[in-house]
């Protein structure tokens, strides 16, 4: 502390665990084990946790009466020094009930109304007060829902936004979000996808430019990390938003989309030898081994294995209970356990390799860095492919993700 003459604001959170009114503070322990001495002043205000959409819900006057001993709550302040010792007073508290017991969040109808505030959102950023037409759809909006000037539009995101109103609509019944749904799904069929019938194959185009009342079609990525190759992540992503849809309509057009996306991995990103998907391909000559493609030569990751399964292969297995569904799924999770746990090393997963899974620790902006949001997929995909296929390996490598990642990722 004798080091530090800066002041910084942060937002913490914990039980209270010591009230003392005559001095306007209160303990805080945060969920690893720090305790913070909390100063209330006359300008601290509070609020009940609120949901998207919902009201302002003031407390200001009431935060003597709400904060209790073993009351859960977010606190928003300014850390400063002082006498050699780090203070922190508090500007805003976000208490998540009216009672110590009571959480919002908890309400049965709590998360309903908060995928319909989004989807009420999109749906107004993106086509206005008019039809759904995926013509008016931009990749980019700010905060306040308001487009900006790009005409680009890409692919993958258009497919998350498909999966969000697929989504909505199996949590609310709305049929708005269906509609939006079916006619994103059919948008990116019509302009995304383009189907190689002497190969029996599909691919989906990284995005278009729209040009008036023409469309300009980008294949290769225009991404950084994968210029001018065809990742598999791309492909994998184009499916969430159609699949999602072919839950509920069982539209057989879609799922035609899917089997021959699926072709292609099989049959252009997949090692038959070594195992796993290649990262990238060629876009001429659909080679993983391609010199084009640089430090995307000959790789394997994180995404080219593991997303499978959350964006696509789940809910297409528990779509069509095909045996060939369960497989891959299978294979994505055997061979995550089996390549991808580092422990010697590292509390995250080793997630960048060549060919032959030795591994790549200098590729571009990762190199020895763990991702902790890949870290927690991989655990929480392990644990639903155990549910279809239980394997203790699943079990085991999921509940170490547990146990490392509040250590290193918190």
């Amino acid at each position: 502390m004798k080091n530090m003459n800066f002041t910084f604001s942060d937002t913490i959170a914990g039980y209270v665990t010591h009230l003392d009114w005559d001095n306007d503070l209160f303990m805080l322990k945060a969920s690893d084990g720090r305790e913070f001495t909390v100063k209330l002043t006359s300008t601290t205000f509070a609020e009940l946790v609120r949901n998207i959409g919902e009201a302002y819900i003031d407390c200001t006057n009431q935060i003597e009466d709400i904060l209790g001993e073993n009351r859960f709550l977010f606190v928003y302040g300014i850390f400063y020094p002082e006498d050699d010792e780090l203070h922190f007073e508090a500007k805003h508290i976000i208490f998540l009930g009216r009672s110590e017991d009571e959480y919002r969040f908890e309400k049965q109808d709590w998360w309903i109304k908060q995928v319909k505030g989004l989807g009420d959102f999109y749906l107004k950023a993106q086509f206005g007060d008019g039809p759904i037409d995926y013509r008016k759809y931009r990749t980019t909006l700010d905060l306040e829902g308001r487009q900006e000037g790009t005409t680009r539009q890409e692919t993958d995101t258009i497919s998350r936004l498909v999966y969000g109103f697929a989504s909505a609509y199996m949590m609310t019944g709305d049929d708005r979000y269906l509609e939006a749904a079916e006619k994103g799904t059919k948008y990116l069929r019509d302009h995304m996808r383009n189907i190689d019938v002497s190969d029996n194959t599909a691919y989906w185009y990284h995005a278009i430019d729209l040009q008036g009342d023409h469309e300009r079609k980008i294949f290769a990525s225009e991404f950084g990390d994968d210029y001018d190759a065809i990742p598999a992540y791309e492909q994998i992503y184009a499916l969430a938003g159609p699949t999602q849809t072919y839950r509920i309509t069982g539209d057989s057009d879609i799922l035609k989309d899917i089997e021959l996306t699926i072709n292609l991995f099989d049959k252009y990103f997949l090692d038959t030898k070594l195992g796993g998907y290649f990262s990238h391909i060629d876009p001429i000559t659909f080679d993983p081994r391609s010199e084009s493609l640089g430090r995307d030569r000959s790789r394997k990751n994180w995404n080219s294995v593991g997303d499978h399964a959350p964006a696509y292969l789940i809910n297409l297995w528990l779509a069509t209970n095909e045996e060939r569904y369960k497989k891959m799924l299978k294979y994505t999770a055997d061979t995550i356990t089996e390549h991808f746990q580092d422990y010697e090393h590292s509390p995250f997963v080793q997630e960048k390799f060549h060919e032959d899974w030795s591994h790549d620790t200098t590729w571009g902006w990762q190199q020895n860095r763990g991702v902790v949001g890949h870290n927690l997929k991989i655990a929480w995909n392990l644990i639903r492919i155990n549910s279809l296929s239980e394997d203790k390996r699943y079990i085991q490598f999921a509940r170490k993700i547990a146990s490392e990642m509040p250590k290193s990722g918190w």
